[in-house]
């Protein structure tokens, strides 16, 4: 059961948006109060998501043995929506920017673009808005014959590692401040260029994993 959330969960976590914004934000006036408020917003998220998903599994009574069928049923729908996410961003590329009529920035893109502790909760909140990964780890632990403590335990790690790429950077820059500045800049052109096709791939991953089980257990 572990195993395979934290699988899960680790895909859950490639987030380019999420380096971008820690990005901006670690080069602000206020680089760790921003970037912290930042990881409160996406923990808020994540984890208010997690818990409700997760009550809502095991009201459906998922964990127990007779339901068996419902249970990869419910593995196989995420894996099609997550297959589906993923082919839609292949065939939908992004498009090259139109210098004579400049794309309107997205509600991030202005909040970054205030930085404080309202606009990077709120940032956090939006860019960490769960995904099919982050759900599909959440049902392993819920239809998981565990105890409480063991469930909980779960649950926070799924949680700590879906917003890793926000407080590793906040580690890393507490140690070597000017380094993972420098850093994280020089990896933001690469992330702009690349970060669509990347989340694609974790979609497309993460869709042919969860619909394989699917598959292999109501068969």
């Amino acid at each position: 059961m572990f195993a395979s959330a934290v699988g899960f969960a680790l895909l859950a976590a490639i987030s380019p948006a999420a380096i971008l914004v820690c990005a901006a934000y670690l080069s602000s006036a206020s680089p760790r109060r921003t970037t912290l408020w930042f990881l409160a917003g996406a923990i808020t998220m994540t984890v208010v998501i997690g818990v409700i998903a997760l009550a809502l599994l095991r009201a459906g009574g998922l964990s127990l043995p007779g339901h068996h069928t419902p249970r990869y049923g419910v593995r196989l729908g995420l894996g099609v929506l997550a297959l589906a996410g993923g082919l839609f961003m292949v065939r939908r590329k992004p498009r090259p920017p139109n210098l004579d009529k400049p794309k309107k920035p997205s509600l991030v893109s202005r909040l970054i673009a205030r930085p404080g502790p309202a606009t990077a909760f709120a940032a956090g909140v939006l860019v960490f808005v769960p995904s099919a990964s982050f759900l599909a780890a959440v049902q392993v632990i819920a239809t998981a014959k565990a105890s409480l403590a063991d469930t909980a335990g779960a649950l926070a790690t799924v949680v700590i590692i879906d917003v890793m790429l926000v407080w590793l950077p906040i580690l890393f820059h507490l140690v070597r401040p000017e380094a993972t500045e420098r850093v994280l800049k020089a990896f933001n052109g690469w992330l702009r260029a690349h970060g669509h096709a990347i989340v694609a791939g974790a979609l497309l991953v993460a869709g042919v994993l969860l619909i394989t089980q699917g598959i292999t257990g109501l068969t």
